[in-house]
């Protein structure tokens, strides 16, 4: 199984940046996507940005346009999301996923089959 580590998280003022790490280890042969999901508390898991792990195609969440950028290293088998102009709507808690498969979809939590255990965002006013 591919596993997942998200690290980087932390509290940051209005305005301020984080970049997001996510290291994945195991059989990561099979991959399609990867993507940047969040949760705040009370809240449904919603989609922030997805990478094509093969060419680098970027795909972003309207919300995050502009202020997120998704990247990845290949070599280390490692997702980034740089965080910047974080706003206090950004808080939450964030995943990095994988897709073993290809599902036709990036933006769905359901078409991801690896998830990591997330990290926090906390962004205050």
């Amino acid at each position: 199984q591919v596993q997942l580590v998200e690290s980087g998280g932390g509290l940051v003022q209005a305005g301020g940046s984080l970049r997001l790490s996510c290291a994945a280890s195991g059989r990561t042969d099979s991959r399609y996507f990867m993507a940047w999901f969040r949760q705040a508390p009370g809240k449904e898991r919603e989609f922030v940005a997805a990478i094509s792990w093969s060419d680098g195609s970027t795909y972003y969440a309207t919300s995050v346009k502009g202020r997120f950028t998704i990247s990845r290293d290949n070599a280390k088998n490692t997702l980034y999301l740089q965080m910047n102009s974080l706003k206090p709507e950004d808080t939450a808690d964030y995943y990095c996923a994988g897709q073993k498969y290809y599902s036709g979809a990036y933006s769905y939590t359901h078409t991801y089959d690896y998830w990591g255990q997330g990290t926090q965002v906390t962004v205050s006013s």
